[in-house]
């Protein structure tokens, strides 16, 4: 009797150690980051690639000012990158559709900054 009561006392406790890690780890999702990076921006492709990591994110513009900045900057071709700050949150990308081959897709929910100045000395 004592020995099933240990078995679901260690349960119950692992259960409640599951459940306290994922909360919180949905909590670190939903929290907003600053991203600097490269952004490119074109009919089938709108990404991120962050300055100094290898991280590489699609772009979803919530904000609706990216997209509207990066246009009126009058590239002849789509895809010139350009070195934006903005603010949002990352999130799995979807599985189907634009977008599925990143893992991350980050939302923007604010333009900090936009300029075809890349500064070398921090995002090559």
């Amino acid at each position: 009797m004592r020995l099933t009561y240990l078995y679901i006392s260690v349960f119950a406790a692992g259960m409640l150690a599951i459940t306290a890690c994922s909360c919180n780890n949905n909590k670190q999702a939903d929290k907003p980051v600053i991203i600097k990076g490269l952004y490119s921006f074109g009919p089938e492709v709108k990404s991120i690639r962050e300055c100094g990591h290898e991280n590489e994110f699609w772009v979803t513009d919530s904000s609706a000012q990216l997209e509207l900045q990066y246009s009126q900057l009058n590239f002849e071709k789509p895809y010139e990158p350009v070195y934006i700050e903005v603010e949002g949150i990352k999130k799995p990308s979807d599985k189907v559709g634009l977008g599925s081959d990143f893992d991350t897709t980050l939302v923007v929910h604010k333009l900090i900054k936009i300029t075809k100045e890349i500064p070398l000395e921090t995002c090559r």
